[in-house]
């Protein structure tokens, strides 16, 4: 099965022979969607599990209900993190006790990155400036900021622009840079970072590195042990379908595990936690990146999502994905070119993540429109319409579909309606 912005089908009927021969069509019964609905949103939140529901009436019924506190030993509570972290390492390269899943993925930056400077103050002590990308989901930039003005030592938090990053830091990687975070997928424009290449820039200028993975674990194959990474953080709830909110997931390097220094000492990363000792004492490997009692159902549903993405070819889905992404961008560019739609998403699969993103002015209210018709993406600042491809779920006349809706909805000028300006809390 092969198609590019060459070749791509030209009629609905070709893209329904694309999915009869689709050899991941067999994973979309994993999942629970509404059958009148085409869901472009997994890269913020992943569809439902099949099952996910059940897992949870087991954990509150039975683990909780009956087992009640002995669960912690009887139904494993205690060790999920590491056996979640296990899952995680196999689905983005990280190699055996290198991972736990716990906390948000904004608390893992927190911790990693003060781990990070910490190490560099004993090793590089003039270097106190952190560079992030100005594209970085704002969460990162954030807590890099209230991270520096916490520590008060003169720390600075620099942004740089992504062809900066791309063109290997000419300008940016001075000797006062410790640490550089970098998100492998750029969430508003889908373009995709070479960690391969972008880390050894870094480690070359003397710094560390951080990724964010959150929209790349689950979409594309990752080696974070080959690439030579330093630290990762990412999420369990967008392409790996954890849930609303399910917990996120830390990994470090196998040299710097012991040299982690937990900002955060909670009882859970301590060396033995029921001695109940006043005096913290870190445990060695992937159980010192833990803080506080983890929270059970979220994580044991978080569970469904990973066993599905360690059962399949990750290399099988990022060939989809880019088969799917090539069809989007090929329909609109011809179907679309009245209109004021500009593409951003780089165009070269090397640079390219699992999303489709294109700008209009009218943004906002074209995605209410398409959203109102069951064809579900999303919206971000400023005018960017984001279409996730998740592979498992989607197939080729979704794509057909959601862009002969929104050229219904761009040459009727259906989006000029005022139901479609108003915005909820969450766009």
């Amino acid at each position: 099965m092969t198609t590019s912005a060459h070749t791509a089908p030209r009629d609905r009927a070709a893209c329904e022979h694309l999915d009869a021969a689709d050899p991941l069509r067999g994973f979309k019964d994993e999942f629970i969607l509404p059958s009148d609905t085409i869901y472009l949103d997994g890269n913020s939140l992943g569809a439902r599990t099949k099952g996910a529901a059940e897992r949870a009436q087991t954990v509150i019924a039975d683990e909780w209900g009956t087992g009640l506190i002995r669960s912690w030993n009887t139904a494993g509570w205690f060790d999920l993190p590491a056996k979640l972290g296990e899952k995680v390492a196999g689905i983005v390269g990280g190699g055996t006790g290198s991972t736990v899943v716990t906390d948000t993925t904004s608390i893992n930056l927190f911790k990693a990155a003060s781990a990070a400077l910490k190490m560099q103050s004993a090793d590089a002590p003039d270097r106190r400036v952190i560079l992030t990308q100005r594209e970085n989901f704002p969460s990162d930039i954030y807590m890099l900021q209230g991270l520096a003005e916490q520590l008060d030592a003169g720390y600075e938090v620099r942004l740089v622009d992504d062809a900066e990053v791309s063109a290997g830091f000419p300008n940016t990687m001075t000797d006062e840079v410790a640490l550089v975070v970098l998100t492998h997928v750029n969430y508003r424009t889908g373009r995709l970072f070479d960690m391969t290449t972008t880390t050894s820039e870094i480690h070359d200028g003397g710094a560390l590195v951080i990724w964010d993975l959150c929209h790349s674990a689950g979409a594309l194959e990752i080696d974070l042990a080959g690439s030579g990474a330093d630290m990762a953080i990412g999420c369990t709830y967008k392409f790996l379908n954890g849930g609303p909110g399910s917990p996120a997931f830390i990994w470090v390097s196998e040299a710097l595990q012991n040299r982690f220094t937990q900002p955060l000492s909670g009882w859970w990363g301590h060396a033995k936690p029921f001695e109940m000792s006043p005096d913290y004492a870190p445990a060695d490997g992937i159980r010192r990146y833990l803080t506080g009692t983890q929270g059970i159902i979220s994580m044991s549903m978080a569970e469904l999502g990973l066993d599905i993405a360690n059962r399949v070819d990750m290399a099988a889905v990022r060939e989809k994905s880019l088969q799917l992404s090539d069809l989007f961008i090929e329909l609109v560019d011809s179907r679309l070119a009245d209109h004021p739609v500009e593409i951003v998403t780089p165009r070269e699969h090397a640079h390219r993540g699992s999303q489709v993103s294109i700008t209009h002015p009218e943004g906002f209210a074209i995605m209410s429109a398409l959203i109102e018709r069951g064809i579900i993406g999303d919206y971000r600042e400023p005018e960017v319409l984001r279409f996730g491809l998740t592979p498992l779920y989607i197939g080729f006349t979704d794509v057909w579909d959601t862009v002969e809706a929104l050229r219904d909805i761009l040459d009727n000028r259906i989006w000029d309606a005022p139901a479609h300006k108003v915005r909820g809390a969450v766009t």
